[in-house]
């Protein structure tokens, strides 16, 4: 922190990055220089064969050569250790060393062209071990040179030169100026062309429409808009992530008074029939993750699911009107039959199809607990993230109700797919005419969770007896007049420290300013933090522990 300015433009990698990659380095080309050295040792004088002259010369010159190299790689990461995250006065000389070690690149380069052409010409005679050793160092050389153009291509950032030009400037510029708006329009118009160019490679593998096009924009605007009032690196990130919980670790081992302790759950109109409302969740919690259909059946069942699933995949199989969606071998359905315990007949409609912004559901008899339950999958595939990350938002009004309400676009869009497929294509009709006394139930587990409620939402004035059930659904989801309007329908169920169901556009401000104040006023050099840094196993941990929430594998 800051990203380090090399060549005129800035670059996604902080001075003080430069540690494990270099110690990483140092220790390879160390143990290199040693064998050449004792091959050269070993074999000093006895260069008389064919090509022995050249050999000779190679050898000499790559001992001088990986000498320079650690030297300058030792003084790199000297250098990039000293001084803290916020504070790189102390590393201003590194950009020198940087281009002192890239310019040995290009003899490092040369002398492994020349090793090349030596191991490849049919007229060396020379003892097969040095032989060997010459072409494991041209492996060698080839190696670290590709990778060095690796992370050169990684840590390049296609915003370096625009940001540089417009931050240096930022002092000095009139804000008023029509020039200054023009230069911070085009910043901004390639920060989104960036981001967007970024994400249509990573979705490269799926099929791309007007929709996704669309998502990606709208995506592309959302991270150009988070990360444009900010220098930080994705060291930086990491770093202050893992000062954050261990600042967030010590607030929670600190003993708390008996006044702080809450001794009493909150008042919700819950409270009186608690025991029932979670009955009711740890039972329609099953639908919710039968919706994930194979997947989550094989990882509660990762030893019997496949026999399981094979054997019934040719029994019972309903016929292609009954499923909407690629379902081939019947592993999607067999595996919501054997999670929910239902039979066939209990189906109304299957859908697997999956786009963005159309997300699978299902619609199933539940005669237990008399209810029509429309059960919505979670996120499982890219277009589901899609769905996710098209986070702005949307107006969704209630005629006669409420007005003004604010909802996740990208959610709401799959609520009003399901909806149009419930309502005008007649599923809900279908279900009430087969089981008329029967109560609405829609269910969801995250991505699912979100749409379920929104789903609820808008079938409310149709159905006034429905109940929603949301497992762990994604935060920043309703505004707050309608999240106060669906308090008496909709019974949310959140594990823990679940971090989806924290995300929201305000708490991910709040989170960046964190970083950047933690990390600026950290007195330690980064290299103390970022190996500790290990977030994603605990909150892949929490969201599967949301999972499976009341559910039960099979024995």
């Amino acid at each position: 922190m800051p990203g380090m300015v090399i060549f005129g433009r800035r670059w996604a990698i902080a001075s003080d990055d430069f540690v494990f990659p270099g110690a990483f380095e140092l220790f390879i080309r160390v143990i290199w220089w040693i064998g050449i050295l004792v091959l050269y040792s070993i074999h000093k004088g006895k260069f008389n064969c064919t090509g022995g002259g050249l050999l000779h010369s190679y050898l000499l010159v790559l001992i001088i050569l990986l000498a320079a190299i650690i030297c300058a790689v030792c003084a790199v990461v000297y250098i990039s250790m000293q001084g803290t995250i916020s504070n790189p006065g102390p590393r201003k000389s590194l950009p020198k060393l940087l281009y002192t070690r890239l310019a040995l690149c290009i003899p490092e380069l040369v002398w492994a062209v020349v090793g090349a052409i030596w191991v490849s010409d049919s007229d060396v005679h020379c003892e097969r071990t040095v032989v060997n050793a010459v072409f494991g160092t041209v492996i060698a050389s080839w190696v670290i040179i590709i990778f060095t153009g690796v992370a050169v291509v990684i840590v390049f950032d296609p915003l370096g030169g625009k940001k540089t030009l417009y931050l240096a400037d930022g002092i000095n510029r009139n804000l008023e100026s029509s020039q200054s708006d023009q230069l911070f329009y085009n910043v901004k118009k390639t920060a989104t062309r960036v981001w967007e160019t970024r994400i249509r490679l990573l979705c490269c593998c799926i099929m791309q429409d007007d929709d996704h096009r669309v998502a990606f924009t709208s995506i592309a605007e959302l991270f150009r808009t988070y990360f444009s009032d900010t220098d930080l690196v994705p060291s930086d990130i990491a770093a202050g992530l893992t000062l954050l919980h261990q600042e967030q670790d010590k607030v929670e081992n600190c003993p708390k008074e008996p006044e702080e302790v809450l001794c009493h759950s909150p008042q919700s109109y819950v409270t009186d029939d608690l025991d029932t409302e979670l009955e009711n969740a740890a039972h329609y919690m099953q639908f919710a993750a039968a919706a994930y259909g194979w997947p989550y059946y094989i990882y509660t069942n990762p030893y019997t699911a496949l026999c399981k699933l094979n054997g019934d995949c040719c029994r019972n199989s309903p016929t292609d009107s009954d499923i909407i969606g690629g379902d081939r071998f019947n592993f999607h359905f067999g595996s919501i039959l054997k999670i929910t315990g239902l039979q066939y007949r209990d189906f109304i409609h299957i859908s697997f199809h999956n786009k963005i912004f159309e997300i699978p559901f299902f619609v199933a008899l539940d005669h237990k607990k008399e209810a029509i339950v429309v059960a919505v999958r979670g996120t499982l595939s890219f277009e589901d993230l899609l769905t996710d990350l098209s986070a702005d938002c949307e107006d969704l009004t209630l005629e006669d109700i409420l007005e003004n309400g604010f909802v996740h676009k990208g959610i709401t869009q799959a609520a009003s797919y399901i909806y149009r497929r419930l309502i005008n294509d007649g599923i809900l009709n279908q279900a009430f005419t087969i089981a008329p006394e029967y109560k609405l139930v829609i269910v969801g587990h995250s991505l699912g969770g979100g749409t379920a409620s929104v789903l609820a939402i808008m079938l409310r004035n149709s159905f006034p007896t429905l109940r929603c059930y949301a497992f762990s659904p994604p935060g920043g989801l309703l505004s707050k007049s309608l999240a106060d309007y669906s308090k008496c329908f909709i019974v949310s169920v959140i594990v823990g420290k679940d971090l989806v169901a924290r995300l929201s556009m305000p708490n991910m401000e709040d989170l960046k300013r964190r970083i950047v104040r933690i990390v600026a006023n950290c007195s330690r050099p980064k290299v103390f933090h970022v190996f500790s840094f290990k977030p994603f196993p605990a909150v892949l941990e929490t969201r599967i522990a949301a999972l499976c929430l009341c559910t039960r594998p099979e024995s």
